[in-house]
Formats: C-alpha cells, structure tokens, sequence
C-alpha cells in the first residue's frame, strides 16, 4: 500500500465515510483482570448491543467507518484488546483473557446479551468468548479467521515482532502503515485514518500503539474443538482473496455441519473493512436482519 497525500486522500473521500467518521465515539474504560481495557462506543444504550473485536496489531479504530453505519440500530462497543490500541499491556496474553475482556466490557457497557463480531484474530478470540459464555452471546461473525491458528502468522514479518519502530514525524508514520499480513488493495481514505489512529508519540516521534509480544500468546482449546460447542446462530465470513481456504471451509462442514454458515465477501482480502467496507457493512446487516427475523 502507498501512502498518498492529505490532499488526495481528502479528495478521494466519499460522503458516506465522511459522515461516518464525523460521529466520534465516545471513549471509555473499563477494568478487566488488572487492567484498563478500553473501548469506543456508539448508539444508544436501550438498542441491541454488538462488539467488534480486531485483528492482531489492530484496534478498537480499526471500526471508525463501520460501527456508525451499524449503530442506526444498534448499540455498537469497539474493544482495544490488551496489549493493543489504548488498552493496557500483560506480561501474557491468551485467547481465554481475551475471550474473558470481550465478555467484561460488552457487560459494563451493553443492556443484555451482545451480538459479537471478530475479524481474524478477533474473530477466534470471539469465538472463545462465545463458546466459554453460551447464554450471554445472542450471536456470533467470524470474519476471515483460518481454522488453523498457525495460519495468523502466515505474512508476519519478522520486524512485526521486534518493538515497534519509532518515527521521526507523524506523516512519516503514517506513510509506512502496513497491514499484518500485507493487502495490497487499501482505500486510500480508510488506510490513512486507520493508520492516524494507530500512532501514539513517544520520545523521539511516533510509533506503532500494539506490544509485539501478544503474538506470543498462549492459545489453549482447537478453534474446531470450540465451534462445536456453540449454541447461539453463527455465520464465517470468508474474504475471498483473504487467509480462509475453501479446504477449510469444507473441514468446518464437516466439523460443525449447519451450526455455522459460511458467506464468502466478493473481491476483499483479509482486511474487508480496508478495501470493501461496504460490503462488509451489508454482509453484516443481512446477518442481523435475518436474525431479528427469526426472533419475531
């Protein structure tokens, strides 16, 4: 991806990411296992709630574009999970802590049972909280998470796990965001925000806000061992040029038979929100159509 400048980027915007990001969330706090762990909020506390959860490396902002457009109707929590974004940092990370941050937060700042939404990384820890709370998760979107959890560190670069480097400027920063693994479609609009709200400034200029040790997480449970115990509707969202092989959609079936359906998202790679954010954003509001349908 390269970076293009403020202006062409600002003339390359369209009316409706610009309205969406023009609705700042508001940002809270909320203390989950010794830590601070923080979030951004949309909507109104009596609507349905639904927690976005990222991908490794990313955060809560990850969502700025999207979230706006889903809270019309519901009341939407972007979490930073520990050790990414503006959250605080474990000397261990692990699915289940995490699994168990979703959980706490969507309880302090969601009215009833959360509709949970996790992209690749976030897409397992997702899973985890929706297999390890059955009667708190009213439904669950996994979007682009393998199977296979060796499959997150397919294009991880080696530099990814040393600490973040530090940028002399804020524009120089900027201009070397990359996503983990490498998309080479990003709207430029959308990569520029997300890479602005990526940065935090150090001594010496501007580095990166995640800690590379959460890619040393401990894991725990298969991810097949987890999708047969769901209870509640699920559906995976397969990127069509992302990191969910066709195999693996197959050994899901023959994992979990109709416990989960699988969608494919048309001309996206692993990052929808990055390249085709809309039709992420209708993939998703069919799902939630269908199951208020089936609820009334």
């Amino acid at each position: 991806m390269t970076a293009l400048p403020v202006r062409d980027v600002l003339d390359s915007m369209p009316e409706w990411f610009s309205r969406a990001i023009e609705q700042v969330p508001e940002h809270l706090d909320v203390p989950v296992l010794g830590i601070n762990v923080h979030a951004r909020v949309w909507g109104d506390l009596s609507n349905p709630g639904i927690m976005l959860v990222h991908g490794g490396s990313a955060h809560s902002g990850w969502w700025d574009h999207i979230a706006p457009i889903l809270a019309k109707t519901h009341r939407v929590v972007a979490i930073d999970l520990s050790g990414h974004g503006d959250s605080g940092q474990r000397a261990q990370y692990s699915m289940d802590a995490w699994g168990k941050e979703v959980m706490a937060v969507a309880a302090a700042l969601i009215d009833g049972q959360p509709i949970v939404i996790g992209h690749s990384m976030g897409g397992a820890v997702s899973l985890v909280a929706a297999a390890d709370h059955p009667d708190s998760v009213a439904a669950l979107i996994v979007i682009d998470t393998p199977l296979d959890p060796r499959m997150h560190q397919e294009g991880v670069h080696n530099s990814a796990l040393r600490p973040p480097k530090v940028h002399e400027t804020f524009e120089g920063a900027v201009a070397r965001f990359r996503t983990i693994p490498e998309q080479d479609v990003v709207l430029p609009y959308v990569g520029r925000h997300v890479a602005e709200q990526s940065l935090k400034q150090v001594e010496g200029g501007w580095t990166w806000k995640y800690d590379p040790n959460f890619f040393n997480q401990t894991r725990g449970r298969s991810m097949r061992e987890m999708l047969t115990s769901l209870k509640c509707p699920s559906v995976c969202f397969r990127a069509e040029f992302g990191l969910v092989t066709l195999g693996m959609v197959e050994g899901m079936r023959e994992a979990v038979g109709s416990k989960i359906s699988v969608v494919e998202l048309p001309q996206t790679g692993h990052h929808p929100m990055l390249d085709q954010p809309l039709v992420l954003v209708a993939a998703i509001s069919t799902a939630l159509g269908l199951w208020q349908e089936s609820k009334d």
